[in-house]
């Protein structure tokens, strides 16, 4: 299904433009924007928010048997709009994950150079030797 302008998504959910424009800034609904400045609404991203606007029939939709074709549609737009955002989730997951290793690396590095740093590293001198003489009669 194609992007859908601010204007047709508003006719699609049944709300206002303000409305839809609100959802957006709040960021409870996400929209790029195209090179020209203007929202592209995905349709599932809009359904999830506002679900579809209903005709003024009412006894031809109840009449619908379910599974209808422009149901299914909406449908399979809302579970390929899941999928790339638990690949998006996926992903973020990941590099999170990647980074905190390396940080955690970093700060091992680091906490064994202040040690390293803080602590006396010089070899410690033996003690001299004395012979059984001096140690017996304790002479200098």
């Amino acid at each position: 299904m194609p992007a859908l302008t601010l204007n047709q998504a508003a006719k699609e959910a049944g709300r206002a433009k303000a409305t839809i424009l609100d959802a957006i800034r709040s960021g409870r609904m996400s929209a790029p924007k195209n090179d020209i400045g203007r929202y592209q609404i995905d349709p599932a991203e809009l359904f999830r928010v506002y679900p579809p606007k209903r005709s003024e029939a009412g006894n031809e939709n109840q009449s619908r048997p379910e599974g209808e074709p422009h149901e299914t549609r909406v449908l399979e737009a809302k579970v390929e709009a899941l999928r790339e955002l638990l690949g998006q989730l996926e992903s973020e997951r990941d590099d999170l994950r990647e980074r905190l290793d390396k940080s955690e690396d970093e700060r091992r590095a680091t906490q064994t150079k202040l040690t390293a740093l803080l602590t006396d590293q010089r070899a410690k001198p033996e003690p001299p030797r004395t012979g059984l003489w001096r140690r017996l009669f304790g002479g200098k």
